[in-house]
């Protein structure tokens, strides 16, 4: 709906208001919190706008016109609804600072977003906040499902792995994620002293992520370099957990995240296989849907908390 260009805004029309309720320019003026002058102006430009005078302005002051008398119903009204509108987009936003909605990948649900939430709580909680906390819900997906949900409108945020900058979405990095390859320590790789070649990796049937997962995308790309491509999986689970489970139980070899081996490696449950001129590594995304920048609320706050949680 195209309007022609003759409608004030919202502030013009409130201070027209005002002079009829009080009779005085001057009063208006004092009322809305600008100088006599200013508002003076105001009320020109918006008769200049409109095409017709709505005050008459004399030695014993101020009165509206027969134009100004329709121009201030109409304003009133036009008025009542747009607090009414202004009082609806605050409760949703209000809901929107209520609740979060999360969707992300595997590693970052289960090894980095429990910090970064009982961080968030903490900052909502401190003395002199008064925005109370927000609800959370989390689900875990492999990195294609967390795109797919988070541009379906499903998720307010979503958390990604992976080296490009996923297409149909905003985002911005928040970090990088390294991937080793373990085996169980009854596993034969777990004795060996020179450290695997990428045409070696490349031979391997490893325990392995989905099809989708970031994990498994980001070792099909360090091999692509090498102009490698990965063998058939020996087993293929749908976590990360999975996997580490599967290989601590003495099954093929796996990449996973340090951040899911390093307990792990220091408990000698899982050994650390070295390789060569093999990097595998990963960035890890924010991904939302609108502007560059992150929307406002808790979205905007807890990636705060990501940028300075290490």
């Amino acid at each position: 709906m195209a309007l022609s260009g003759h409608l004030p805004d919202l502030d013009s029309f409130a201070l027209l208001v005002e002079v009829a309720r009080s009779g005085s320019i001057g009063a208006a003026a004092r009322a809305h919190g600008v100088s006599q002058q200013s508002a003076s102006e105001r009320l020109t430009t918006m008769e200049r706008q409109v095409g017709v005078p709505l005050l008459s302005r004399g030695a014993r002051g101020t009165r509206l016109t027969a134009s100004g008398a329709l121009m201030v119903e109409w304003a009133a009204r036009m008025l009542q609804v747009a607090e009414e509108v202004d009082a609806s987009i605050a409760a949703l936003r209000g809901e929107r600072d209520r609740e979060l909605r999360i969707v992300a990948s595997m590693t970052v649900a289960e090894h980095l977003l429990p910090r970064w939430l009982v961080a968030l709580r903490q900052q909502q909680t401190q003395p002199g906040t008064d925005r109370g906390t927000t609800s959370v819900s989390l689900r875990a997906a492999n990195s294609a499902e967390v795109l797919r949900a988070v541009a379906a409108g499903e998720a307010d945020l979503g958390f990604v792995e992976g080296a490009d900058r996923p297409p149909g979405v905003s985002s911005t990095e928040i970090g990088r994620d390294d991937l080793v390859l373990v085996a169980a320590p009854s596993d034969r790789l777990a004795r060996r002293r020179t450290p695997l070649t990428a045409a070696q990796v490349s031979g391997l049937a490893l325990t392995s992520r989905e099809r989708g997962s970031g994990t498994r995308e980001v070792v099909e790309q360090a091999l692509a370099v090498h102009g490698l491509t990965t063998a058939p999986p020996a087993v293929e689970v749908t976590t990360s957990t999975a996997v580490r489970e599967t290989v601590r139980a003495g099954g093929a070899p796996a990449f996973l995240s340090r951040h899911a081996v390093e307990a792990d490696l220091r408990a000698r449950t899982l050994v650390l296989v070295r390789t060569r001129d093999l990097t595998v590594s990963r960035l890890l995304r924010a991904v939302w849907v609108g502007g560059a920048e992150a929307p406002a609320g808790p979205v905007r706050d807890l990636l705060a908390v990501v940028a300075r949680t290490p």
